[in-house]
């Protein structure tokens, strides 16, 4: 699939740049949410499921089974009709989303009585401080428009005591899986992720994001700036995937 120049060179602004790459983010989710959830279990060869309950475990629910709970940059709320699927939870998840498309293709993963997707910016959340039980993302934390603000925020909406859990790509430190690695996240990927989904920069814009963002030290040391705890990090399979854990004091 041919590749516009100037999308391309939008991509790449989007992948480092704050309004650029807010605009650029909500468009291209936007557009690409009816085939989202297709495309993410297709090209990570159904991985992403795995992931995603290792977050929701790190999440340490048992802690407070009846409190409100936040999926930051939440999609098509895999991950709030997964948690709210989690034996022993009996509260609540707000799904926080500024594509409300992802939102409305996700709807009915879930009850609604348990699981409330809100239309708003990681920047900006409309909840009051300290009244999340726990916060988890899952590969949303790179599309935010400036990270140490959106650690913030986190942060002020969490409960003392509650968790906040990252799941995000990273780039694997073994050269001979980040070469595999390099050749599937720029080639086979967006040609598979544009033929799919009919966007032709959407799946560029991916590996282009991933390797602007920190690495996984670098992520938890901007967790612990941002007034984090116990900040501890993981990589999941060979280094493609990260897990970091931190709790507000």
């Amino acid at each position: 699939m041919p590749v516009n120049h100037l999308e391309a060179a939008e991509a790449e602004a989007a992948a480092r740049w704050g309004d650029e790459k807010r605009a650029y983010v909500q468009r291209i989710f936007s557009q690409i949410a009816p085939r989202y959830d297709l495309l993410n279990h297709l090209l990570s060869f159904n991985v992403d499921r795995r992931w995603r309950r290792r977050a929701i475990a790190a999440l340490n629910v048992p802690r407070d089974p009846e409190g409100c709970y936040l999926d930051l940059c939440a999609g098509t709320l895999d991950v709030a009709a997964q948690l709210a699927r989690t034996p022993g939870f009996r509260g609540s998840v707000i799904g926080a989303d500024f594509a409300e498309p992802m939102l409305r293709a996700g709807a009915g993963k879930a009850p609604a009585a348990v699981v409330r997707p809100v239309a708003a910016d990681a920047l900006q959340l409309p909840l009051a401080d300290a009244s999340m039980a726990g916060a988890i993302v899952a590969f949303g934390i790179r599309n935010v428009a400036d990270l140490d603000a959106g650690l913030a925020e986190v942060l002020r909406v969490l409960a003392p005591g509650a968790r906040f859990v990252i799941l995000e790509f990273s780039t694997p430190h073994s050269g001979v899986v980040r070469a595999g690695y390099h050749a599937y996240f720029h080639h086979v990927l967006p040609f598979i992720g544009g033929l799919v989904s009919g966007h032709g920069t959407a799946y560029r814009y991916l590996p282009r994001s991933v390797a602007n963002f920190p690495s996984q030290d670098a992520l938890a040391a901007r967790m612990t700036h941002a007034g984090f705890g116990g900040v501890r990090w993981q990589s999941l399979t060979l280094g493609i995937a990260a897990l970091h854990v931190g709790e507000k004091p």
